[in-house]
């Protein structure tokens, strides 16, 4: 048990970390491109819908029913949950000040890019960055109690982490890079993002191993899918739908749509190996 510890915070780092590989991508672009700046948008948005939809919730789901006596009735306390994940980051949104006022395309690559439009594209990184951290938090914790108990299976669970935390990674440094110009502070912040993941892992192993049912877990689980699906419409494909043609931004959405399925059904499949073995 002890040496699969070690093994689990290791896979861990690795998994939460590869957030960095997503915004060193945002480094090597050269110009400042309003069609990738949409593209990688709407492929956080597709990322963070599809594994919401497909994965955390039906998740949430079996996680609740296996706690209770009437199994059905963990459909409805996953739907409570998730919806009040969405009332609650939308009151937060209701109470963070706006910049609003429509964006104009070409202002968006000139040096003395005016500050609202800044403003505005750095909310929705910081956002996107906040969501990811919360969402990074149970991630982080599910690698490191699932590489405990399975070291191979802990790795392909960290594998398919990483996998989809780098499209994560572009999506919240390249709002911030477009915004400050700085190619440290997208990196820093994208960064910041997966570093949760290690610290859920440390937190979950020391504050809530005894806390952490199966129907608290669930919970969170299913309210972080509903704060992902608030953040994926309301900040991220509007804000990309400003910046350049719609068709960019949904290319983007169907890209990271695609790639999380890949990463899931790979995962899905060694989970099934690993069973029937």
């Amino acid at each position: 048990m002890e040496e699969n510890v070690q093994i689990a915070f290791i896979l861990t780092i690795i998994a939460g970390l590869s957030t960095g590989i997503g915004s060193l991508i945002a480094f090597f672009i050269k110009e400042k491109s309003v069609k990738f700046l949409s593209f990688s948008m709407g492929l956080a948005a597709g990322v963070m819908l599809y594994l919401s939809f497909m994965e955390m919730l039906p998740h949430a789901v079996h996680s609740i029913s296996a706690t209770l006596e009437h199994a059905h009735d963990g459909t409805w306390f996953a739907i409570i949950a998730f919806f009040g994940g969405m009332l609650l980051v939308g009151m937060i949104d209701r109470l963070t000040p706006h910049h609003h006022g429509a964006l104009d395309s070409d202002t968006v690559l000139d040096k003395d890019v005016n500050s609202r439009d800044n403003k505005k594209l750095m909310r929705v990184g910081v956002m996107t960055a906040i969501a990811l951290a919360i969402h990074n938090f149970p991630e982080g914790i599910a690698t490191f109690v699932s590489a405990l108990e399975d070291p191979h299976l802990g790795l392909t669970i960290a594998i398919a982490i990483a996998l989809h935390n780098i499209p994560e990674g572009i999506g919240v440094s390249m709002p911030i890079y477009y915004a400050t110009g700085s190619r440290k502070k997208a990196f820093m912040y994208s960064f910041l993002s997966g570093l949760v993941e290690p610290l859920g892992a440390i937190l979950g192993y020391f504050l809530f191993m005894s806390y952490l049912t199966p129907f608290v877990m669930g919970m969170l689980i299913a309210s972080v899918a509903g704060i992902m699906v608030f953040i994926s419409l309301d900040q991220l494909l509007p804000a990309a739908h400003e910046y350049d043609d719609h068709r960019n931004s949904i290319y983007g959405v169907v890209l990271g749509m695609f790639a999380m399925a890949i990463s899931l059904a790979l995962l899905v499949g060694h989970h099934a190996h690993t069973h029937v073995h």
